[in-house]
């Protein structure tokens, strides 16, 4: 091919990829290479060719060895030699491959490269891009500030290009990023802002990863059909650009996730059927089986699709969640196994938020033996304090607060089952756990924290705690706390006292039954 004809390509990929218009990309590409790919590195416009192919590989266009092969005309003792703006150019090539091989600690040096020297390009589409897998890898990593600082200016840099539909979808990125920390209000709408210029493009990747974006913040809300409504579009998305793509594994995975959930609620109410002898109990039981089958089926196919792309992370999300599966019809040993390999894919990426997820599957795992008095009481607890422990370790290494909040909530449950005599530490994680909680929906996590509250303040030693406080021994806690501290020891003790009925505390203690009824629920003691 003539210099020209590559120069009109170049342009031409650059032009499409910044107003997302992927199907035209692609299909130049396929014109310019209709076999296999190849870069000559004496070529002028190789390096910048094969930085842009590598954007389009991550946008749908055949897969990452194009780019890993491509890569081979620049070796790194050849890099020295190059321009300055090819150099960049190579960097960003083996940037995206480093991510694709889930190397984010390699992959963020070349970006940081890139970066450190995006005063000296004017291509300002490659400072966006570069600020846009910073993103990414900070995100993977649970490094949420850097990864929005770094999706914000992605999408300046892509605005001041004039490419708005790239722009768009940094936006997407920008949007879960300020979800996670608790902005729901401003994550919904970006996503609204991105949707709109994106559902007139044919990226449907991006609109894919809307869609999932939509479904799992509406499963952080409890509002489960319409999550798996989202997540079923999402992969209707994906699938008109690749019925494998590792992102539509994603969303079968998110699925599975949210039928487990919907699962556990069925047998509640089963468990409820069956205390007052309904009779639609057997049809409920039958609805419960064909959930938890279409849970694992979804993760079956989530795996085989993860399997073609070799992605550790998605592969072990599989693994926890197929994990939570067997825990909860006590595969207490099928349960272990996911937890120990979904750890291992996590410990040979240093994917601290695999571990720390394995860990609290496999301390989950050790309680229920506990509870279940199954093999020697003293070693399953301490492998379930250990586990419970290594969760937390992990977990603080994120920045990922509900991760944490889980893995302290279960350390805590750990401690009360395993040591009833350390209320202290175990008061001390609940309240670490429910601050980390605070103003977040009143999901599976947080009735798990309601579970941790009641065994505080049953196992606590009432006496002790009221002398400390005589001795104005109250370490951090604000006089609101301390007065919530006194409702939760003193209403169940009255509550018990007065044969367990509510109109009889709020008259003793001159209350509203509001008020003790949302203090036993707090506690998990009624109408939970």
């Amino acid at each position: 091919m003539t210099s020209a004809v590559s120069i009109d390509l170049l342009e031409g990929l650059r032009e499409d990829l910044g107003l997302r218009r992927i199907g035209h990309g692609m299909h130049s590409l396929d014109a310019y290479w209709p076999g296999q790919p190849s870069f000559d590195p004496d070529d002028p416009d190789a390096a910048a060719l094969l930085c842009y192919v590598a954007q389009w590989v991550d946008a749908g266009w055949r897969d990452i060895n194009v780019v890993v092969k491509g890569l081979e005309a620049f070796p790194k003792g050849y890099r020295a030699s190059l321009r300055l703006a090819d150099f960049i150019h190579v960097l960003m090539a083996e940037g995206v491959v480093w991510v694709h091989e889930e190397h984010v600690d390699l992959a963020l040096e070349n970006f940081g490269q890139i970066l450190s020297l995006k005063h000296e390009t004017t291509d300002l589409r490659l400072v966006a891009l570069a600020h846009f897998w910073s993103s990414r890898c900070h995100r993977k990593s649970g490094e949420y500030d850097s990864a929005l600082i770094h999706a914000a200016e992605g999408y300046r840099y892509a605005s001041d290009a004039g490419m708005e539909p790239m722009a768009a979808a940094m936006r997407v990125a920008e949007s879960w990023l300020l979800f996670q920390k608790g902005r729901t209000k401003d994550a919904l709408k970006l996503l609204s802002e991105a949707d709109a210029v994106l559902s007139l493009t044919d990226d449907f990747i991006t609109r894919g990863n809307i869609q999932s974006s939509y479904g799992r913040m509406y499963r952080r809300e409890g509002r489960y059909d319409l999550a798996l409504r989202h997540f079923s579009q999402a992969i209707v998305e994906y699938s008109q650009r690749d019925s494998e793509h590792r992102n539509l594994a994603r969303s079968l995975a998110n699925m599975g996730y949210v039928e487990r959930l919907l699962a556990l609620q069925m047998r509640k109410r089963i468990d409820a059927d069956a205390a007052q002898r309904r009779k639609a109990e057997p049809d409920l039981r039958r609805e419960y089986e064909a959930m938890r089958a279409q849970a694992l089926a979804h993760l079956d196919r989530a795996t085989e699709i993860y399997n073609i792309h070799a992605q550790h992370r998605g592969a072990g999300t599989v693994c926890v969640n197929r994990g939570h599966l067997h825990l909860d019809s006590g595969d207490l040993d099928n349960a272990a196994m996911e937890a120990k390999q979904a750890y291992s894919l996590g410990e040979a990426r240093h994917d601290h938020i695999l571990m720390a997820r394995a860990k609290l599957l496999e301390c989950m795992v050790e309680n229920t033996k506990l509870e279940d008095g199954i093999e020697d009481e003293a070693w399953v607890a301490h492998l379930a304090l250990e586990c419970g422990r290594e969760a937390v370790e992990l977990a603080k290494r994120t920045e990922n607060r509900r991760l944490q909040a889980r893995a302290l909530i279960w350390y805590g449950l750990t401690v009360c089952n395993t040591s009833p005599g350390a209320s202290d530490n175990a008061r001390d994680l609940c309240e670490q756990a429910a601050g980390l909680l605070k103003n977040e929906v009143q999901d599976h996590i947080w009735e798990d924290l309601q579970t941790l509250k009641s065994k505080v303040v049953r196992g606590g030693n009432m006496d002790a705690t009221l002398q400390a406080w005589s001795q104005g021994v109250v370490g951090e806690r604000t006089f609101q706390q301390l007065t919530e501290d006194f409702a939760d020891l003193i209403i169940p003790k009255i509550w018990d006292h007065e044969g367990r009925k509510v109109a009889r505390v709020a008259k003793r203690l001159s209350i509203s039954p509001k008020k003790v009824r949302r203090v036993l629920a707090r506690l998990g003691l009624h109408g939970a």
